[in-house]
């Protein structure tokens, strides 16, 4: 069974790389790659003679390759989606904003994702065995998030595409050009994201920052 781990800790992966060669040795013999970056683990998904990988853990925050337009281990998991379709995915991660979580979720559908505060030996080797077993799981913080809707924040098509001009550096005044909405419109549906994302004063720079922070951004 061939595993890809990439995290940019040496001794993270060294720590998923004793806990695998742990499990069940007497039914399965793993062959681990290891990569460090963004870039690294695209040459090894995207190698024409690179070995199909049956499981890849990846860590969420990592150095990105801008060349390939790869900022995260989310990326990796899109770019692993399509070269290889059948890989079992594991994604760890810092991050404990619920509408991040949920957007990994909605995006990736992972096999596991753990949060790391959550991670000890035998969390990682019960993940594992789950998802070797076809199931899926999710670490503690991961399910009782999911369980609670009180961080929940839920916007529209409009709001995301008024997000997205602003982080490319247009102006609100010349946003009305891509979205057939009025400008008067725009001004309130910023107020209202303010509102809902607890700015109560701040630039669109700032609105911008929080937005890609809890993933309505990226």
């Amino acid at each position: 069974m061939n595993i890809l781990i990439v995290d940019d800790h040496p001794f993270i992966i060294q720590g998923y790389k004793n806990a695998i060669t742990r499990y069940k040795p007497e039914k399965f013999e793993f062959v681990i790659y290891e990569a460090k970056d963004c870039e690294s683990g695209y040459h090894l998904i995207t190698n024409t003679d690179s070995i199909v990988f049956d499981i890849v853990f990846f860590d969420i925050s990592m150095p990105s390759y801008e060349e390939k337009n790869l900022y995260s281990g989310e990326d990796l998991a899109k770019l692993i989606l399509e070269q290889m379709p059948n890989c079992k995915i594991i994604l760890l991660t810092m991050f404990t904003e619920f509408l991040k979580i949920k957007t990994i979720i909605s995006t990736i559908n992972p096999n596991g994702l753990v949060i790391k505060n959550d991670l000890t030996f035998d969390e990682l080797l019960f993940a594992f065995n789950k998802v070797i077993k076809n199931e899926f799981y999710y670490s503690k913080s991961v399910l009782e998030m999911l369980e609670s809707h009180e961080n929940d924040i839920e916007i529209d098509l409009f709001d995301k595409q008024i997000l997205f001009h602003l982080s490319k550096g247009t102006k609100a005044a010349d946003i009305p050009q891509y979205i057939p909405i009025s400008l008067k419109a725009i001004e309130a549906r910023k107020l209202n994201l303010k509102a809902l994302l607890k700015i109560t004063s701040g630039s669109d720079i700032d609105l911008v920052r929080e937005a890609r922070k809890i993933g309505l951004l990226f």
